[in-house]
């Protein structure tokens, strides 16, 4: 009898030991475990990521080139990696003013859905230069287009109509957007018939101008703090938002990250 009372302790106390030490893996944890653990590095993993968007988006067939939208979705990830960007904004819309004004140069992307939302023409400042953007500035009154990284705000009314405000986020390059009035509006020198006519699109006083066809759906899709990035040809150009090892690091180790299983 004592035997098998002895048998019973030494069984009850190995299934509580059992129990104390075995603890579930929170569903977040695992996730971030699976992250670290794949076979590719962090870098690998980035190329990864932005080759199965630019491909899944069709970019290419867009006329968007890679290099440029590689320095925008690096963008995008930096500044999701330092908080500046919030948690469901999945919109990144890229200008290139390094191609012709009669070209479409604006594309709007979901990063989410791996989709183009909208491609179509968007002009520069005139005192960037004619057909081609060639002069870049942040200064006043100097009717130049900015480049770098820009938040989108809110949409107000004014003498452009509806228009949406933009937040410059490169010191040097765009930060005195507010200041300068440098927003996303609709305007009547924006569209083929301009191109036709004059052989380049109408510009504008440094802001991005749209079709006024488009200029509800761009601004109805990239309001709200999205990411905006215009490109152009300057070697003076930089910005701490292009730090590959923040984008990388950030992608391959996010737990929200529903891209994982693609891969």
């Amino acid at each position: 009898m004592k035997k098998h009372f002895f048998g019973l302790v030494c069984i009850l106390l190995i299934l509580a030991i059992t129990g104390i030490s075995w603890k579930p893996v929170s569903r977040n944890k695992s996730k971030i475990a699976t992250n670290v653990n794949r076979p590719f590095t962090a870098n690998e993993f980035l190329e990864r990521y932005i080759s199965n968007i630019y491909e899944s988006a069709h970019l290419e067939e867009s006329g968007l080139a890679m290099e440029v939208f590689k320095k925008a979705i690096t963008g995008y990830l930096n500044l999701k990696g330092r908080n500046k960007l919030p948690a469901n904004s999945s919109v990144v819309t890229v200008v290139d003013l390094a191609k012709s004004s009669h070209e479409k140069r604006m594309w709007i992307i979901d990063v989410l859905n791996k989709t183009l939302i909208l491609n179509t023409w968007v002009a520069h400042g005139h005192g960037s230069g004619g057909d081609m953007a060639t002069r870049f500035s942040d200064k006043m009154d100097s009717h130049k287009s900015s480049l770098g990284f820009y938040l989108t705000d809110d949409v107000y009314y004014g003498k452009n109509g509806r228009s949406l405000r933009l937040d410059g986020l490169d010191a040097g390059f765009n930060s005195h957007a507010r200041a300068r009035a440098i927003v996303v509006h609709g305007a009547d020198y924006v569209g083929e018939g301009n191109i036709d006519e004059e052989g380049r699109l109408g510009r504008s006083y440094g802001c991005p101008a749209v079709s006024p066809d488009v200029a509800d759906m761009v601004i109805d899709n990239i309001k709200d703090k999205t990411v905006l990035f215009i490109n152009g040809n300057s070697n003076k150009y930089s910005s701490k938002y292009l730090d590959r090892e923040i984008a990388a690091n950030f992608v391959y180790n996010d737990p929200a990250n529903s891209y994982i299983a693609d891969l």
